[in-house]
């Protein structure tokens, strides 16, 4: 057993950092990945600095964006940097030190955003029930992926390596369905902020745009890097039957 976990370390470790193949195929998305982080910091960072006119916390102008649409949350301070997010199944608003108690363009952007997934979960949006009817199978796939993946090559069983794609797949599926449900949570909060008035200039304005555009685009390099390492184990397995 200790021979095998041995020679499958050599493996992955020589198909990840050996293979030409393996960086055309995943390396745009690492790439753009890099790219989507240093973005999002970066103006969060600039947008942090500049305030808003109505002197409201991200927590206030979370509550203020959920009792807009009709949802009832509670909101909680998180640990972790930009750890911002919406529980579905509590039915409560996480958000970062940051954001909870800054007064800036970029606490009010992030918070209304996380307040427009309440919204959606009020009023049933069809992509976020789906997104979240997957979460059980992404974390079952995203454990398991790999190891069934790498004894069907080893192993030379080909129908073995095929389920282990199949389950990363889910990983692919999950990133497709969160595109419009993020993009959807931007679209709301923007609305909510500009029409109740929390959001009160044209430079604010811009700003929580910039804010949640930069933000919307680490879901797009997500998305590309998983469909770049799928498509590299498609061929893997395809390549391993020749």
């Amino acid at each position: 057993m200790g021979l095998f976990f041995r020679t499958l370390k050599g493996v992955i470790f020589s198909m990840f950092y050996f293979s030409p193949l393996y960086f055309l195929f995943i390396g745009p998305g690492l790439l753009f990945g890099m790219w989507a982080s240093w973005k999002v910091k970066s103006t969060f960072k600039h947008y942090q600095s500049v305030g808003v006119a109505s002197g409201m916390t991200g927590a206030e102008a979370a509550a203020a964006v959920a009792r807009a649409g009709g949802a009832e949350v509670t909101i909680e301070r998180a640990q972790g940097y930009l750890s911002d997010h919406y529980d579905p199944t509590a039915k409560v608003l996480r958000l970062s030190k940051e954001v909870y108690d800054g007064r800036s363009v970029s606490a009010i952007a992030v918070a209304a955003h996380e307040a427009g997934h309440a919204i959606q979960d009020k009023q049933a949006y069809a992509w976020l029930g789906i997104r979240s009817s997957l979460v059980p199978a992404v974390q079952i796939g995203s454990q398991m992926w790999m190891w069934i993946f790498f004894a069907g090559i080893l192993l030379h069983v080909p129908i073995l390596a095929w389920v282990g794609v199949l389950l990363f797949g889910t990983t692919v599926v999950f990133q497709l369905v969160t595109l419009p449900t993020e993009f959807d949570a931007s679209r709301r909060a923007k609305a909510v902020l500009v029409s109740s008035g929390i959001v009160s200039s044209e430079e604010e304005a811009v700003g929580v745009g910039k804010v949640l555009d930069a933000a919307a685009m680490t879901y797009v390099a997500g998305l590309v890097a998983a469909i770049g390492t799928f498509l590299y184990y498609v061929m893997m397995v395809v390549g391993s039957r020749d």
